[in-house]
């Protein structure tokens, strides 16, 4: 019998603290090889080319986590025209199976945890490049959904001192500003002008770009720049300037966003990648942020984050008998 669970359930059974606890052991199990997680494939309905014309595209993310011993795969795209028209931009849902006998455990809405893991990611990641570290300054490009969960995520593992956004509707950034001050410990400023926002222990681009709006030089020494977006969010100069290049799945992140182009034209190989974040968390490699560094760190996103937290709130539904069943067998 499968658990059908949605959004309203997923809410309720889990925390971005949760969330937080759950990808750090699931990168340990990246690293430690007890995660099995394929590249993800794409659907293209329109996001590149002319047909079908609907201005999306779908990924399929499968993956099998050790520690909680599940299989699943999430299915989940973004449509670009859906904000429009009052749609949420991401739609999601995550399918889980009995890795031992093939039955399907749960069917979930996969959106709210997609929002709460990208943002977790970076708060992970973080932690690993920042190990001595209690409090960081942020920049932020994208005041959306994803800029809230980015902010909540790391404010679960650091003190933010100082958060600097930017976007490209001011209104969306006082908005931001008004919801999230009381969640951080330090003041948050809305900028005027973007490279205004390129300041911080770490700055984030979470946006729709595909015009490579952040330079070179405003990636300076002592920063991690997170290009968390889709599409080409920051120039080819500014990417090449890394110091370091700190990515969670390798081939993943050679064919698609930030360093996709890099990669095409050769200029960014397999070599150039320096740590995964599951080396970093399996103790296998060590790169840490220093006054003199640059690291660009992509976790462009993985199925096996998707599993693990659905696992985790599939049992927690489980225990307190949460939601219908279906016998998807009869």
């Amino acid at each position: 019998m499968a658990r059908l669970l949605c959004r309203s359930d997923v809410e309720s059974l889990i925390s971005m603290r949760d969330v937080v606890e759950i990808l750090d052991k699931t990168y340990r199990g990246m690293g430690e090889g007890t995660v099995i997680n394929p590249a993800k494939g794409t659907l293209d309905l329109g996001e590149s080319g002319p047909f079908p014309p609907y201005h999306a595209d779908i990924n399929s993310m499968p993956a099998y986590v050790g520690w909680v011993d599940t299989a699943g795969i999430k299915w989940a795209g973004g449509w670009m025209d859906n904000p429009a028209q009052g749609l949420p931009y991401v739609s999601a849902i995550i399918v889980l199976v009995n890795p031992r006998n093939g039955i399907f455990t749960g069917v979930l809405d996969g959106t709210h945890i997609t929002n709460m893991r990208t943002g977790a990611q970076t708060a992970v990641a973080l932690k690993y490049l920042y190990p001595e570290r209690k409090s960081v300054t942020l920049g932020l490009f994208g005041a959306g959904v994803q800029g809230r969960t980015q902010t909540e995520a790391i404010a679960e593992v650091f003190s933010i001192d100082e958060l600097r956004v930017y976007d490209l509707h001011p209104e969306a950034a006082e908005r931001f500003r008004r919801e999230m001050e009381p969640k951080i410990t330090g003041k948050i400023t809305v900028c005027a002008r973007p490279e205004e926002a390129a300041v911080g222990d770490a700055v984030i681009t979470v946006t729709h770009a595909k015009d490579g709006f952040f330079r070179k030089e405003w990636f300076a020494p002592g920063t991690v720049l997170f290009p968390m977006g889709s599409y080409k969010e920051c120039r080819d100069e500014a990417l090449l300037s890394a110091d370091f290049i700190v990515v969670d799945h390798i081939a993943q992140c050679l064919h698609r966003g930030a360093l996709k182009e890099l990669a095409e034209a050769g200029k960014i190989t397999e070599d150039s990648i320096d740590a995964t974040l599951g080396e970093l968390a399996a103790g296998t490699k060590k790169i840490t942020a220093s006054p003199d560094s640059r690291i660009l760190c992509i976790p462009i996103g993985t199925g096996a984050m998707d599993v693990a937290v659905a696992s985790v709130v599939l049992h927690r539904a489980e225990e307190r008998n949460i939601d219908q069943c279906f016998d998807f067998a009869l």
